[in-house]
């Protein structure tokens, strides 16, 4: 159980990352994802990459400077621009829904406008999922220069486009419905230097 706890990825640039297992019985029509980062960085980094044999960036977060995330599903991205970090954590969520092609983007507990991306694409079941590097190639492929280094917390991915509530609910670290990847009891394999230590600070 990692509550309350962070994988710390120590070195900048960085080789490390996080495989994360994910019980996924058939292909994503909607899907959240969410997580928690805190980092000092100025370059792109990768937070959450998702990649299938036909689509390395089958969904991917990704912040290629401290005032931008990109979102990624089936290889296509929106922006969304946000304010420069002021050395905090950040917690962000992003949802999609194929049926509209809404992309939602929060950013601590509040919405972005929403925006249209991949109207009608399905996202592939049988993916490698990792912490703190972009993939180009499925589960490899890496550009150390995109790699994550600080801390990440709270991921989870759902099968579904939350709902504003339990958006807010997910930042705020109140109870969620059952995902396929939840941070109270994820399957995970660290690969090079990655610690996993107590929270700092809530």
């Amino acid at each position: 159980d990692l509550y309350r706890k962070v994988f710390v990825f120590r070195k900048d640039p960085s080789d490390a990352y996080v495989v994360l297992r994910a019980r996924l019985e058939q292909p994503l029509h909607n899907f959240t994802v969410c997580l928690r980062s805190y980092t000092d960085l100025g370059r792109p980094h990768s937070l959450f990459s998702y990649a299938t044999k036909a689509q390395d960036n089958e969904i991917l977060l990704f912040k290629p400077k401290p005032e931008e995330y990109r979102f990624y599903v089936g290889g296509k991205f929106v922006t969304f621009r946000v304010p420069e970090g002021r050395g905090d954590w950040e917690h962000v969520c992003a949802s999609w829904e194929s049926a509209t092609g809404i992309a939602e983007f929060w950013l601590n507990g509040k919405p972005w406008p929403r925006k249209g991306l991949q109207r009608g694409y399905t996202v592939g079941a049988t993916a490698a999922i990792l912490l703190g590097q972009e993939q180009d190639g499925f589960g490899g492929g890496f550009d150390f220069y995109n790699s994550f280094s600080g801390e990440l917390t709270d991921v989870h991915l759902w099968d579904v486009a939350l709902s504003p509530d339990k958006m807010r609910a997910a930042f705020l670290s109140l109870r969620l419905p059952p995902a396929l990847l939840a941070w109270s009891s994820l399957s995970y394999e660290v690969k090079g230097d990655v610690v996993v230590k107590p929270r700092l600070r809530e």
